[in-house]
């Protein structure tokens, strides 16, 4: 029998007026508000089925007045009453950097995983939002003190996988695989009573490896974030292995970059330029810190392509051999005025390593090079997901979680980072030049130590891009498995004692440098660390000589 759709309105007020319109093939129902009114209740029934019942069903229909609906408009009663109550405890401060620990509630009623991949303040700075890889939101309370007691509260639960958390005019906007998402107390009571879909352009296929990360913003109001590739295997939607922007209304989506295999954070900078990094893996020798450039491609072949594949790709701000960082996360800006003389400079979080690193960097043309250097801050347990600075204090507040591979287990963690005024004892600059490298750091140095070249030790190598998973080291001077020795011929110490130019005969660019020195501060204080760097071009050495005049 022939199947017939039957469609019912009725009009409790007359505040709507509705009329029916034939269009591309499709029949639409047009509702304005009529009578002055600005709105009304109505009742739509659509029925479906063999012709034999269609009267049977006509005459069934309740003409009655259309059911309130504005209760289910204000919200209603908490499902989650309990706010859970931990503390913050203290680090020790004897150091540049003391850790402090805000506990998070991992033993809670309704067994939520406190795995946390985003968070971001309210403007108060006292609350903040967190999200949860398992799909909760929380609020916390209580953030901005030194110490004392921190009030958790549950507000939000069922998102797909959140990895990213913004907060904008008071509104927590959180990104999950599937959309954006944002979340509207109706009551004033804490909790969303409203999962609005802000968003909801991401492509998403059953792929584990595709995950939606991080979650910012730019000055006009446009929304950021990225999306990982699949693992092994090519794409399948145009946004794998992207970098995306959203309209600040939430209208539409575009991809700015790709080339990307799992890319965990973003960084926005003010010139249109992103930070990014990326992860070792199939066609990602080794893992990338990205300087990126809208309609730039990064590497990673299995990232969807409109038309002819690329033979080449635009390189990293530096490689990051697996043995520093298995796994970097997000790279975020120290804000001027905050951290001593790291205020204005670039840092990067470690999901694998908990560790967070200072990128050394310096425009080299059209490219920026330069390196890592961990910063003397103890390991977290966890791995560094998300960190964002705080209004009020100016300390770095860092959440994360253990998810995939990582050498830090615990399962999640909330962190802030205070600068102590003490001495850093770190790297701030690096120039590679035409005759060797120009190291600058905070605090001057021991001269004697510092202008001896056996205290430090270089070696290079290139990577080998190509479809198998990671790289060798290979030689660039035969091109065999391993790496080249790198001979410093002198040291020489500035007259601030704070920079050092190391002597090298046979400077070239290379994929990654390993550099390593054993000093001592011109207070005592050990200064041995390693930077794992790349070289584009070489520098004009007049430019940095005068550091030594």
């Amino acid at each position: 029998a022939a199947l017939v759709t039957l469609v019912s309105l009725s009009d409790s007020d007359k505040g709507l007026s509705s009329r029916w319109q034939p269009e591309d093939s499709q029949l639409r129902l047009k509702l304005l508000p009529s009578g002055g009114k600005a709105g009304g209740k109505l009742k739509l029934s659509i029925w479906k089925g063999p012709g034999a019942g269609l009267e049977k069903y006509a005459a069934s229909l309740d003409a009655g007045e259309p059911a309130d609906l504005s209760p289910l408009t204000k919200g209603g009663p908490p499902r989650w009453k309990e706010k859970l109550e931990t503390e913050t405890r203290l680090g020790a401060d004897n150091g540049a950097f003391a850790v402090d620990i805000l506990t998070a509630p991992m033993e809670n009623p309704w067994k939520s995983w406190m795995r946390l991949g985003g968070f971001d303040f309210f403007a108060d700075g006292r609350r903040a939002a967190a999200c949860t890889w398992m799909g909760d939101v929380w609020l916390v309370d209580g953030m901005g003190t030194k110490s004392g007691k921190l009030s958790w509260q549950r507000i939000a639960t069922g998102l797909f996988q959140p990895l990213g958390l913004k907060i904008v005019d008071e509104t927590i906007y959180v990104l999950g695989r599937d959309q954006i998402t944002v979340l509207r107390d109706l009551n004033g009571d804490g909790e969303a009573d409203h999962y609005e879909n802000f968003n909801n352009d991401a492509e998403v296929t059953e792929h584990f490896h595709e995950f939606a990360m991080d979650l910012q913003t730019d000055a006009a109001g446009n929304f950021y974030y990225t999306k990982g590739g699949r693992h092994a295997k090519d794409s399948v939607v145009p946004q794998h292995g992207s970098i995306l922007r959203v309209s600040k209304d939430g209208s539409k989506t575009e991809i700015l970059a790709n080339g990307f295999r799992a890319p965990n954070g973003l960084c926005v900078n003010p010139d249109g330029t992103f930070f990014t990094s990326d992860q070792e893996g199939h066609w990602t020798p080794a893992n990338r810190i990205n300087w990126v450039k809208k309609g730039g491609f990064y590497g990673y072949m299995w990232s969807f392509h409109k038309g002819k594949k690329p033979t080449s790709y635009d390189p990293p701000l530096c490689w990051l051999h697996p043995r520093y960082d298995r796994s970097p996360a997000e790279q975020l800006w120290v804000p001027k005025g905050c951290w001593g003389q790291l205020g204005g400079h670039l840092i990067s979080l470690s999901y694998g390593t908990g560790a967070i690193s200072h990128i050394l960097h310096e425009q080299a043309g059209d490219l920026m090079q330069g390196g890592a250097t961990k910063l003397n801050i103890p390991i977290f347990p966890t791995g560094i997901m998300r960190g964002r600075f705080h209004p009020g204090d100016k300390h770095l507040y860092l959440c994360g979680l253990f998810g995939w591979a990582g050498n830090r287990t615990q399962a999640g963690g909330l962190y802030r980072i205070r600068h102590t005024g003490k001495p850093m004892h770190t790297p701030l600059k690096l120039h590679a030049t035409t005759r060797g490298l120009v190291l600058t750091f905070s605090d001057p140095l021991e001269r004697k130590r510092a202008a001896s070249a056996d205290r430090y030790s270089i070696e290079r190598w290139n990577y080998l891009w190509r479809q198998q998973y990671g790289s060798k080291d290979y030689k660039l001077s035969d091109g065999k498995i391993g790496r080249d020795k790198v001979s410093v011929k002198s040291a020489v110490v500035s007259k601030d004692g704070r920079s050092v130019f190391l002597e090298i005969e046979d400077m070239k660019p290379c994929m990654q440098m390993l550099i390593r020195y054993k000093l001592t501060g011109a207070d005592g204080a050990r200064v041995s660390q390693e930077i794992y760097n790349t070289i584009h071009k070489l520098g004009d050495h007049s430019k940095a000589a005068k550091l030594f005049d």
